[in-house]
């Protein structure tokens, strides 16, 4: 049976063990992982370990354009070759937009016409920034960083040798006068951080949005085209979570441990609520099998926001990884595509 899905959110908590998915650079021999500020639900500032937002938004991005091209979807030139422009590389199109026979279109044209091109472009924003043109398309998915838990994170850093296999009698006579001076030019040390923890995790998809013109107030693609855009960008969320890419993962494959948390959909124009799962207890939980308090509280304001006539949004938890994929599964196979009110 199908289900419109005007919007979806997810709040979750993931077990992550020696990742360095994100990290802010190198000084020196020293590579230096990211860190944020955060306020606990007492008011306690904490310097904490975190993936920024942006990784996780690229990463789904990577997801969507391998089961957009394994499935035919329309993608412009830049996305056909994966470029962070996007169509704003696909030269010969805008040029049409901005010097050849539509260079007189309004923005709203050049929209629908655009989403009509991109599966990329649709879902995921863009600025177009070419000649006599500047057109913002918001995104359809928002991702939040993804935080540790102040007392369930910790980073480290471990030391590495660079391998020299073979070295003649003159570089051993070189390694040994960097050894006194501190500078060795055949063994090069150098400091790689990781990080293990409990984070969270917060992301939302405005699926109603999928092939809408904000300009116009109307769709610019049918529903057929928006029900399997909708779907391969549920599978690619789900995809996001199994395969989380990012820094050192040829050498630092994360370990993905646990994952908890909560989906909510919503049929209507009512958001889909979202709660961080930064939220804890005041109070030390007596009851082992109690869930966790942003579900509860997500679930509260689910029945708060519901009409006993015509309920409009679900709250399913999970508390495993594979129920997470089931949960995902039944949503990509069922969702079916949900009309905003059009401009008259």
């Amino acid at each position: 049976m199908s289900t419109p899905i005007a919007s979806l959110s997810i709040a979750a908590r993931v077990t992550l063990d020696m990742h360095s998915l994100n990290n802010e650079g190198g000084e020196g021999n020293q590579i230096q992982t990211r860190t944020v500020e955060i306020v606990d639900h007492a008011g306690v500032l904490h310097s904490v370990n975190a993936i920024s937002g942006d990784m996780l938004k690229h990463i789904l991005m990577e997801h969507f354009y391998q089961l957009a091209r394994e499935r035919h979807l329309a993608l412009c030139e830049g996305c056909r070759r994966f470029s962070a422009n996007r169509i704003n590389a696909d030269e010969n199109w805008l040029a049409e937009w901005t010097k050849g026979q539509n260079s007189k279109a309004s923005d709203a044209q050049f929209i629908s016409a655009m989403i009509e091109r991109c599966a990329m472009d649709d879902v995921a924003g863009i600025l177009v920034t070419a000649e006599r043109r500047s057109i913002p398309r918001k995104s359809i998915s928002e991702f939040g960083w993804v935080i540790g838990l102040p007392e369930y994170t910790r980073t480290e850093s471990y030391l590495h040798v660079k391998y020299v296999p073979e070295r003649s009698q003159d570089r051993l006579a070189t390694d040994a006068q960097g050894q006194k001076s501190g500078t060795n030019l055949g063994q090069n040390l150098f400091h790689r951080p990781a990080s293990s923890g409990i984070y969270a995790v917060v992301c939302h998809l405005e699926l109603a949005r999928i092939g809408y013109n904000d300009i116009k107030q109307e769709y610019a693609i049918g529903d057929d085209e928006r029900q399997t855009r909708a779907a391969l960008l549920l599978e690619s969320l789900l995809h996001t979570f199994i395969e989380l890419n990012g820094a050192m993962r040829s050498s630092q494959l994360p370990h993905l441990v646990a994952l908890e948390g909560i989906i909510t959909t919503s049929s209507g124009v009512q958001p889909a609520p979202l709660v961080s799962p930064l939220m804890e207890d005041n109070e030390p939980d007596k009851e082992p099998k109690k869930p966790p308090l942003y579900w509860r509280q997500t679930e509260e304001i689910v029945q708060a926001l519901n009409s006993a006539k015509e309920p409009q949004i679900q709250a399913t938890p999970f508390a495993s990884i594979s129920q997470f994929a089931i949960e995902m599964r039944k949503l990509i196979d069922a969702v079916a595509p949900f009309r905003l009110p059009e401009s008259n």
